[in-house]
This record gives structure tokens, sequence and C-alpha cells, in this order.
């Protein structure tokens, strides 16, 4: 009773990667949704930290937050901690011995790992910090190529790589539970991938958006601008049936010209599918279709666990929908007709992107299960941005809205909406009545900001080389 009572007040330690800070919170928070357990942090946490100290979980819980997370890459089960090493020393001391002992008997083997962030020790150092550590009581063998436990030394020096203090602003030690999936983003990195296009989804943020989304075993999940089917692998990966459409009949059956350097057409085998084959998660794929986004094409139900999407914005890929010759106005009397006026081929026609935002909420408030996410990218002029604009919908509650920066001048951010409730009959328009819920006009003129801010860049880049030249 007592190692129980000892085990459940026990606390981890994860250790994250220092980039996409914005994504890192609402990944742990989403990936102990799936286990039920809330996010809750010890005190004096601080979100832009490498390290964050978390209460409230067992072993279980860690490990399956590592076995998905992109954002972190380690967890520990705390032993001790302080600012110092007098404090560690103290912390360790009072550590309950009922739960050391199991992992330093005289029959057990060990390894002890001294990690520095912000500052490289040299290996005498680092012995010195092991040596320092005599007064743990282990009694097992050392084995440095494979012993059964690893423990940890983790020594903080703040985030400022200019100003990087002579000691540690906190130090922790911990037993080593499990890494995280960083592996993920060099094995499925898009520049092996066999099938790619001009706007496919870094590898990393696919799999976060996947676990933004709580994508789970045996959940559907929709892409309804699936391009070269990026997110689609990331999903499967995690054990989803995964389906899609894209206006592009090209992209769709791998026909055209490649993207790729020095290749000039698309090979034979080059789709969708067989990028779920390279990574054994065919099994996983339903189908992608030649399909307009602005058009019903699916039947009136909740269909999909969850809706990922990284819609075009108008820079590298159209933004465009299908339409037909009879809605382009009819020219002046007396000007010659072409035979083909009345002609039901589609054409392509303008979709702006408060359109395309608008009609991605209304789709995915009536074809989401209660529960299920919509995570996407949002494009943002940021001299311009504020949360206002981020598009809502009465069905869909937000969740979490991170920036990824392209530019000095333009960011995208990923929104993550959970459905709510079901969709009542004047939800749909609730964008034009309810000004809490319009779609923001301006993101219609991304494409022209995006591009007025590369010419004023290149400007004043030009006057700087015109003056250094003088």
């Amino acid at each position: 009773m007592a190692a129980f009572s000892s085990r459940s007040c026990l606390q981890y330690l994860l250790h994250l990667a220092q980039d996409n800070l914005d994504f890192r919170l609402p990944e742990i928070k989403a990936l102990l949704a799936l286990r039920g357990k809330p996010f809750r942090p010890c005190e004096n946490f601080r979100e832009k930290s490498p390290f964050w100290c978390l209460d409230g979980l067992s072993e279980e819980d860690v490990r399956s937050i590592m076995a998905r997370s992109v954002c972190a890459k380690s967890a520990f089960e705390l032993w001790g901690h302080g600012q110092t090493h007098s404090e560690l020393r103290t912390s360790l001391l009072n550590f309950p011995s009922d739960i050391m002992s199991p992992f330093m008997h005289k029959d057990s083997t060990y390894r002890i790992n001294v990690y520095t962030f912000n500052k490289t020790l040299l290996f005498t150092d680092r012995i010195k910090r092991i040596d320092a550590l005599e007064y743990l009581p282990f009694e097992g063998t050392v084995s440095l190529k494979n012993p059964q436990h690893i423990f940890c030394l983790l020594e903080d020096y703040g985030t400022d790589p200019n100003n990087i203090p002579e000691h540690p602003i906190y130090i922790y030690f911990g037993r080593w539970i499990a890494d995280g999936q960083r592996d993920l983003i060099r094995s499925h990195s898009v520049k092996n991938r066999h099938f790619i296009g001009n706007t496919s989804m870094d590898a990393g943020l696919s799999f976060i958006m996947a676990n933004h989304a709580r994508v789970k075993q045996d959940d559907l999940v929709f892409d309804p601008f699936v391009g070269t089917g990026s997110l689609l692998v990331a999903c499967s990966h995690f054990g989803a049936y995964v389906c899609g459409t894209d206006i592009d009949y090209n992209t769709i059956h791998g026909k055209g010209r490649s993207s790729r350097k020095n290749q000039k057409w698309r090979g034979p085998d080059e789709n969708i599918r067989a990028n779920l084959r390279q990574y054994g998660t065919q099994k996983m794929y339903v189908d992608v279709m030649v399909s307009d986004a602005s058009k019903p094409v699916w039947r009136d139900a909740a269909l999909f666990d969850a809706i990922i999407t990284d819609p075009p914005y108008g820079i590298r890929e159209a933004t465009r929908r299908t339409g037909s010759h009879k809605d382009i106005a009819k020219p002046a009397e007396g000007v010659l007709l072409h035979s083909f006026e009345e002609s039901h081929v589609p054409v392509s026609q303008a979709y702006h992107l408060s359109d395309i935002f608008t009609d991605l909420l209304n789709f995915s408030a009536h074809h989401l299960v209660m529960g299920g996410r919509l995570v996407y990218w949002l494009p943002v002029y940021r001299p311009e941005y504020c949360e206002e604009m981020v598009p809502l919908h009465p069905c869909l509650q937000l969740i979490s809205n991170c920036e990824q920066t392209l530019s000095s001048h333009t960011s995208r951010r990923l929104i993550t909406m959970e459905k709510i409730k079901e969709p009542e009959e004047f939800d749909c328009l609730a964008h034009l009545s309810d000004p809490r819920f319009s779609a923001y006009q301006g993101h219609n003129a991304f494409r022209e900001k995006y591009f007025c801010g590369l010419n004023k860049k290149s400007t004043k880049e030009n006057n700087k080389s015109d003056v250094s030249g003088d």
C-alpha cells in the first residue's frame, strides 16, 4: 500500500525539442486527452522551456505520449530536482527508497548520462558530475553498451545562447522512460518520398497535425485538399483509414510534370497509394478522387473522425473551383459567340480564401462525428493579424491556434477545432448574420500582400547593395 501511495505522487519530466515551440503544448494536451488525462504541469511551469514537469500521470501514460510525440525528445521518471546540486542532493535523498530499489539492486546493470541544454561540457566535467552522485545507493554494475536501466542528469542553462550562465539555472535527475518519435521526421522526409508535389507538407508538421487532431487506430480521416497525400501518410502511420479529394486531376492520378529536380515527367507509379505503400500502410488507404471542395458530393452524415488539410493559398498552387460557361457573363450583342457557350464542361473559376474557409467549416460541422477535430492551415498577413480573423462556426470550438512564421510579413496559423454540436438549419449562414462568425475577407488579398511584401523586401535589399556599391 505504501508503494502504491509513493507511485501515485510521482512526477515525470519531458524534454522537448526547441523547434515549433507553439505546437508543443497542443500536441501534448491532445495526446493526454487520448488517455483521458488532463495536462497538469508542476509549479513554475514555463511553456517555452525545454523541460516540463508533469503531475498526475502513470508510466503507461508517459509511454503512450512518447510513442506518438514528435515535439518531445525524451521522458523521465523524476527522482530529484533543484536550482543547485546541493538542492538536487537533498531532493534525491528524500525520494522514496522503495521506488529506487528495484532499479539499483546488485543484479542490475545501469548507465548514467549527462545532458546539458544550451551549454557543452567537457568529458572530464561530465565524469565529475557522475562521480558527485556517489551518495545514491547504486549496487548494480555499470554497463555503457546495454544497460537494463538508464538514468540522466539534466542541466538547464536557459534559452539565450548569447548569455549562457556559468552555473545551471535548474538541474534534474531521473530514470529514462522512453524517447519520442523525432526519427519520423527523418524517415518520412519528403526528400525521400516516392510521390511529391510543389506543396507537399513537411513530415514533422504532418505528424504534429495528426496528433493535434487526436488521430487514432481505426479512425476515418479525410483531407479535402489532399495534394500528394502527405497528411494521409502521417495519419495512416497512427492506424487511421485515410481518404481525400482534390480538384487537380493530374495530381490525383500522378500525371503531368514532376516536381523533382532533374525529372521532367512523373513516372507510371507516382501516386498517393504508392506513398503509403512506401511506408507499409497501404492497407489503411481508402481512396482519393477528383472533386471540388466547394461542391457537395458526400451524403449528409457524420462520416469522419478527423478532417486534416492544407488549403491552397494561391502562392504556389492556385485557389480555384469548378463552374460552367453559363456562369460567365454573355458578351455584348453583336459579338460572335463561341460554339461551346452552352457547354456543360467545367471551367476553372476563382475560389476566394474566405469562401474556402467558410465551406471548410460548414463541411466539417456536417461531416465530423461529435468530438471529431478539424485541423487546417490559415495564411495570414502578420501586420494586420488579430485573433478575430480566425474563422469561427457555431458547431466548432476553437482548441488551439499556433503560428509558423513564413517571412517577416507572413505566417500561417495551424487551427484546431472540435465539433461540439450538430448543425441546425441556419448554422451554415451564421457567418452572414453574426459578426463573431464572419469570414475574414482580408484573407482574399493574401496573395497580393504576400508578393507586395516580397517586392518591398527585394527593393530594400537592392537599395542596400546600391549604397554599399557606392
